[in-house]
């Protein structure tokens, strides 16, 4: 189970609470969300998982069980709120479907850790490996670093 210490749950409260338009708020940025408290947004993950094909289901489903609990622990309030936010936006593409063909952001790219970059690749290759067996001809040879 995440526990949250009181202090947590004032910086969840002030990050998700906005200033109205011309009191000093961005009246070009759109109002942040209320950021879920994680349980509600972990069982929210699993609800929206139910949308993907079987695979991605599983796939989905095993790995926020895993960073759910490796987070669970975790002290720092600003790195809470980026999980938490994160999480909450990931629940949000794959309940709208914005996900598919969505790519990623540059500055979001150059922010990955080498072993990040080598299981996004990894990632790549067995969805290319799947599509060409889909397709019937042979999988394609993996592509060099």
């Amino acid at each position: 189970m995440l526990i949250i210490r009181p202090t947590c749950r004032r910086l969840f409260a002030s990050a998700a609470a906005s200033a109205p338009p011309g009191a000093g708020g961005n009246p070009l940025r759109p109002p942040p969300t209320n950021l879920l408290p994680p349980i509600p947004l972990y069982r929210r993950v699993l609800r929206a998982n139910r949308k993907l094909p079987a695979e991605q289901r599983t796939l989905g489903d095993m790995y926020a069980k895993a960073e759910f609990r490796a987070h669970r622990s975790v002290d720092n309030p600003t790195h809470l709120i980026g999980f938490l936010s994160q999480w909450q936006l990931y629940a949000q593409q794959v309940e709208g479907d914005t996900w598919r063909d969505d790519k990623i952001d540059k500055m979001q790219l150059e922010k990955l850790s080498e072993q990040q970059i080598g299981q996004l690749y990894e990632l790549m290759q067995t969805i290319k490996k799947k599509h060409a067996e889909e397709d019937g001809g042979p999988p394609e040879p993996p592509e060099s670093k």
